[in-house]
């Protein structure tokens, strides 16, 4: 099976277990906005990461996680309650991925998640803490980034 279709046909069991996992932990701002929107919450940045990954580009996420970064600091969240949401939705991935991916597909399928959602979580980031000390964001260049992957991956 592809990760497309892996992650489209297991939308509701990774949003559901990453849902009780937040709900468990009772971050202030999640406990606050019940289980019914966390859950709404992270089906609609659930849906952003398919969108990228079938698409194979980051701006999406980028878009969507400014737009989360205003959102919940204007409600009062604080961003490691934030990250930390982000991080359970992807931790429940990876497990999707590697019960369900064949391992010679395993590197592939984890990078395009890890990627599309490390971009996220860092532009939320920045974004958040540009909004807390009132000051401008920078962005990160990442294609200089990932110029040179191809030189570490032949000398590995």
């Amino acid at each position: 099976m592809d990760i497309i279709t892996l992650l489209e046909r297991n939308l509701d069991a990774v949003v559901d277990n990453s849902c009780r996992q937040i709900c468990e932990v009772k971050l202030k701002g999640y406990a606050k906005s019940g289980a019914t929107m966390t859950k709404q919450k992270l089906t609609s940045l659930y849906k952003k990461v398919i969108e990228c990954a079938k698409n194979k580009e980051l701006i999406p996420m980028l878009h969507y996680t400014e737009k989360i970064a205003k959102e919940r600091y204007a409600s009062g969240y604080d961003l490691h309650e934030v990250q930390t949401a982000i991080n359970s939705l992807e931790e429940n991935i990876w497990q999707l991925i590697f019960k369900n991916i064949k391992p010679v597909k395993l590197a592939e399928s984890l990078g395009l998640v890890s990627s599309i959602l490390g971009a996220g979580k860092d532009n939320l980031a920045r974004n958040y803490v540009a909004l807390a000390t009132k000051t401008k964001v920078s962005t990160i260049n990442l294609q200089s980034l990932l110029s040179g992957s191809e030189s570490i991956a032949d000398n590995g």
